[in-house]
């Protein structure tokens, strides 16, 4: 491997050394820079898979220097305009997982909002959601994402989660089918009502994939979030020490089980619903499409969705009576409320034109977020299981 000369130090390391600026010399750390840019096109949410080199692959594909690359993504990170960077995972293949709807009164909703996101590793994202007027499933004020390894249990959770705050209720809603998206919050800005692939969303289905201890502890490690410091041009030789295994070995193993598509996409997750250091905002708008089409089109109907490049999420979940039975959920962000409704009702509408009717749908629009990745491993479940003096035979089905 050539090691190329940087401000930073050696590319090829697990550390660089960084520079003292001036406040003039401020490398730009704003979404709205035409570099940073350029490169978050790219890094969002376009390098799929393992990547040997993945911010080599983003400078090549992005058609900015490496060196650039490196230095804005580090400052983009160390500004907060970038939450986190790191390997993604299929989460939806390593552990059984749902979104959870949660009944909790308005005067506990703060901590347990403040329990879930600071306190269960298993909990991902943490929102707060409301709808324009009162309907069907309006009293689930709390929403989060939940992962529980095997051989331990969804519910049993949630069951202790209510011991530890102040819901009173919740209801799973697990997902049969996801459907392939992939706009990032940059190119997704300058979308138009409407706009979507040419071909439907490609079916993603859940099955669990078994693992070895070996391969969970190189995942743990391939999964962590990346320091500013880390940030080089190899990174991957210090996660395969971390993993007591050597960078061949690290990456052969990496590599097979991204054919078995149990990793996702390099990515840097920009923060879309706090103001960046420099006042901007990537999103201001949080919303959770419902949709109920009839018994049997749950899947054309998921993947009709899941064309739409405004949606971030899609899912086909059985809401059950409580929520009218929808049957069909998705995400989409925007920073102006009335665009993100235009979005919907020109999906609305595509639904209807190709033969799928609507019979009932809602919208629930996000508060307060926090998004953090969950744990899968059955390690790490055993491990927390202890931190809470939990018997973890307790916690299996």
């Amino acid at each position: 491997m050539t090691r190329m000369a940087s401000p930073y130090g050696v590319h090829g390391g697990s550390t660089y050394t960084p520079r003292t600026m001036s406040t003039a010399e401020a490398v730009p750390a704003g979404v709205d820079d035409a570099v940073n840019s350029q490169i978050l096109k790219v890094s969002e949410d376009r390098i799929q898979g393992f990547h040997r080199y993945p911010f080599r692959t983003i400078a090549e594909d992005s058609g900015v220097d490496l060196d650039t690359v490196l230095e804005r993504l580090r400052a983009m990170v160390e500004a907060g305009t970038i939450r986190r960077i790191r390997q993604t995972l299929m989460a939806t293949s390593l552990a059984p997982g749902a979104l959870v709807a949660w009944k909790v009164p308005q005067d506990d909703i703060k901590a347990t909002f403040d329990y879930m996101f600071e306190q269960d590793p298993f909990s991902g994202h943490v929102v707060t959601r409301t709808t324009d007027r009162e309907t069907p499933g309006s009293q689930y004020k709390l929403w989060t994402t939940l992962k529980v390894p095997k051989p331990y249990d969804m519910d049993a959770h949630c069951r202790y989660l209510m011991t530890k705050t102040g819901a009173q209720g919740y209801r799973l809603l697990p997902a049969k089918k996801l459907f392939a998206l992939g706009v990032g919050h940059v190119r997704r800005r300058t979308i138009e009502p409407g706009e979507k692939t040419d071909e439907p969303g490609r079916v993603l289905d859940t099955k669990i994939v078994d693992l070895t201890d070996r391969e969970w502890r190189i995942l743990m490690a391939l999964k962590r979030e990346f320091a500013p410091a880390e940030i080089v041009e190899d990174p991957w030789v210090a996660r395969a020490a971390e993993a007591g295994e050597t960078i061949e070995d690290f990456c052969e193993v990496a590599a097979s089980l991204n054919e078995r598509r149990v990793i996702g996409r390099f990515s840097t997750f920009l923060e879309h619903v706090k103001k960046h250091s420099d006042g901007t905002q990537v999103t201001r708008y949080n919303a959770l499409f419902h949709w109920r089409v009839p018994e049997g089109e749950q899947l054309r109907a998921g993947q009709e969705v899941g064309r739409h490049h405004c949606m971030t999420h899609a899912y086909w979940r059985e809401g059950g009576p409580e929520f009218a039975d929808v049957n069909i959920m998705g995400v989409s962000h925007g920073t102006d409320k009335e665009r993100v409704l235009e979005h919907k009702a020109a999906i609305d509408a595509h639904l209807e034109s190709v033969g799928i009717p609507v019979s009932y749908t809602n919208v629930f629009w996000g508060g307060r977020s926090e998004i953090k990745p969950s744990e899968i491993s059955p390690i790490a479940y055993r491990e927390w299981c202890a931190r809470e003096g939990l018997d973890p035979a307790d916690m299996t089905a």
